[in-house]
C-alpha cells in the first residue's frame, strides 16, 4: 500500500448485483464490452461483484491499476484460472509463469529482445510482407485477417528459429488458431479441468501438433551451435548457477512467444486497417507521409523514425481497439485500493478497453483520431492511462518488436494498397485474452498507381 493511500472504509464497492447463482457471468458473456463499459460508467472507478469462485473488482482508474502492476505487484499473482486457461498448451511460459521461475526465465529470454537485436529482424518482416502482397489482386476482397495472422506468424517464427519454417506455417497457424477458439469456449471456464470437452480434445490435438514442430527444431539447434533465432539464445543461456534450460521449458516459452507475437500485431494490424477504412482523411495523410518519407522504396529500420504519423496511427489504433482488452490479477495477501480492501484471493480485472476510451483522459474518446499523440499529450496522461502492453514487470517482453513490425509492415501494406471494407464488412468481436472478431472482416484491395 502505498503512503497516499486512504486507509480502508470497511464498506464493499458498489457494483452489479446479478443474478441468483450465477452473477454477473450471463450479462458478461452476452455483452463483454458492453458489461465492462456499463460497470465502469454506473459505480465509478472501483466497483465489486460477486462470481461463482470468489468477489470480482472492476479498477477503472489509472492510480488503481497501476498500484496493482507497478507499485504492490509483488501482491498480485496471474492466479490458477489464467493458468488453467493458456496451461494446456502454453505450459509454464513467460506469460502464466509465476515467482523464481517466472524472473529467472524472464531474464534469460530478455537479451533475444534487446533493440540491437530487434534491429535485425526489420529487413526480415518487410520481405516477409512483400511476399505476401504479391499475392494481392487489384480490385480483390480479402479476408485481410487471415493473411496478417499468416505473415505474422512467418515473422515471428523465423525470429525465433532462425530458419524459414514455410512447410510448417500451416500446422504452426492451425493448431493456435484451434487453441485460440477453445480459451473463447465458455464450458472451459466453468467446467472442471478434467472433463474431456470437445474443444479440450481439439486443443489437446493442437499442443500435439505444435510439440511436433517445435522439439524438431529445438533438436535441430542443438546440432547447430552457431544458428540464428531466440531457440538459439535459449539453448545458450543459463541461470546464475550455470544451468541451461530444458527442452520443456525451451518449448514452453517458444510457444508462447509464437502465440504472442503474431495473435496480438495481426489483430492489431487487421484493426488499424478497418479503422483507417472508415477515416479516409486519416489514410490519406498516413499515404502522404509514406511518399514523403520513403518515396516508393521499402521501409527500412533508418525510416522508422521518420514516420512519425504511421507511429501515432498505430498507437491510437491500440487506444480505441487494444488487443489485448483486459488483464486480470488475483491478490494474494489483502490489499486497500481507492479507500477499499481488496481480500485475499479476490480477482480484479483492469481493461484496457475501459480506460483507453475515457472521456476524462480522451477527448472524443471514441474518434479514431492519430493527431493526438503528440508528445504534450502524452506527458498529460495519467501513467497508466494507455497500457497496451501492460506495465510493471510483467509489462509484455515484445512491446518493442511488435511496435517496429506493426510501423513497418502498415507502412509497406499502404504504399502500396488502398483497402476499403467490402459492403458486408462489420466489426464484432470477442472478448477473451484477445480482443478477435466473431467472423472474418471482408476488406476489397486496390493497387495504388505509381
Amino acid at each position: 500500500m502505498s503512503s497516499d493511500t486512504p486507509p480502508a472504509t470497511g464498506e464493499t464497492p458498489p457494483g452489479p448485483d446479478g443474478l441468483p447463482i450465477v452473477g454477473t457471468r450471463l450479462e458478461f458473456i452476452r455483452d463483454p464490452f458492453g458489461f465492462i463499459t456499463r460497470t465502469a460508467s454506473e459505480y465509478g472507478d472501483i466497483a465489486h461483484w460477486e462470481e461463482l469462485d470468489g468477489p470480482m473488482y472492476q479498477l477503472n482508474h489509472p492510480d488503481y491499476i497501476e498500484q496493482v502492476l507497478v507499485q504492490n505487484n509483488q501482491n498480485y499473482i496471474k492466479g490458477e484460472g489464467f493458468q488453467h486457461i493458456l496451461g494446456p498448451v502454453l505450459g509454464n511460459g513467460i506469460l502464466n509463469s509465476e515467482g523464481a521461475v517466472w524472473r529467472r526465465n524472464r531474464h534469460l529470454i530478455q537479451p533475444a529482445f534487446h533493440p540491437k537485436e530487434i534491429q535485425r529482424y526489420s529487413e526480415m518482416m518487410t520481405d516477409f510482407t512483400e511476399e505476401a502482397l504479391e499475392t494481392w489482386e487489384d480490385g480483390e476482397t480479402r479476408l485481410v485477417h487471415e493473411d496478417m495472422m499468416e505473415v505474422t506468424l512467418k515473422i515471428v517464427a523465423r525470429a525465433l528459429f532462425g530458419v524459414d519454417i514455410e512447410d510448417e506455417v500451416d500446422t504452426i497457424g492451425s493448431a493456435l488458431e484451434e487453441f485460440m477458439l477453445g480459451t473463447e469456449n465458455l464450458a472451459n471456464f466453468i467446467l472442471p479441468p478434467k472433463i474431456p470437452t470437445p474443444s479440450r480434445m481439439r486443443i489437446k490435438d493442437a499442443r500435439e501438433k505444435l510439440d511436433g514442430v517445435v522439439y524438431r527444431m529445438i533438436r535441430e539447434r542443438r546440432n547447430d551451435p552457431d544458428g540464428e533465432g531466440v531457440i538459439s539464445t535459449l539453448l545458450s543461456a543459463t541461470d546464475e548457477h550455470g544451468n541451461p534450460m530444458s527442452d520443456e521449458q525451451i518449448r514452453d516459452e517458444v510457444v508462447t512467444l509464437l502465440l504472442a507475437g503474431h495473435e496480438t500485431t495481426a489483430l492489431s494490424l487487421t484493426l488499424t486497417m478497418y479503422a483507417l477504412a472508415q477515416y479516409p482523411e486519416v489514410e490519406t495523410k498516413l499515404v502522404a507521409e509514406l511518399d514523403e518519407v520513403l518515396d516508393g522504396e521499402t521501409p527500412t529500420m533508418e525510416d522508422v523514425s521518420e514516420l512519425t504519423y504511421t507511429e501515432q496511427v498505430v498507437k491510437e489504433s491500440m487506444r480505441l481497439y487494444p488487443p489485448v482488452p483486459g488483464i486480470v490479477r488475483e491478490a494474494t495477501k489483502p490489499d486497500i485500493i481507492g479507500g477499499y480492501e481488496i481480500p485475499a484471493g479476490a480477482t480484479v480485472q483492469m481493461n484496457q478497453w475501459v480506460v483507453h476510451r475515457d472521456p476524462r483522459w480522451y477527448d472524443d474518446p471514441l474518434a479514431f483520431r492519430p493527431e493526438r499523440w503528440t508528445d504534450e499529450f502524452e506527458k498529460s496522461l495519467p501513467k497508466l492511462a494507455y497500457f497496451p502492453f501492460a506495465a510493471g514487470p510483467r509489462r509484455c517482453i515484445g512491446d518493442r518488436f511488435a511496435m517496429l513490425e506493426a510501423r513497418l509492415l502498415l507502412a509497406t501494406i499502404y504504399q502500396q494498397f488502398h483497402i476499403e471494407l467490402a459492403p458486408e464488412a462489420e466489426l464484432d468481436l470477442m472478448a477473451t485474452i484477445t480482443a478477435r472478431p466473431k467472423k472474418e472482416i471482408p476488406m476489397t484491395v486496390h493497387r495504388r498507381s505509381d
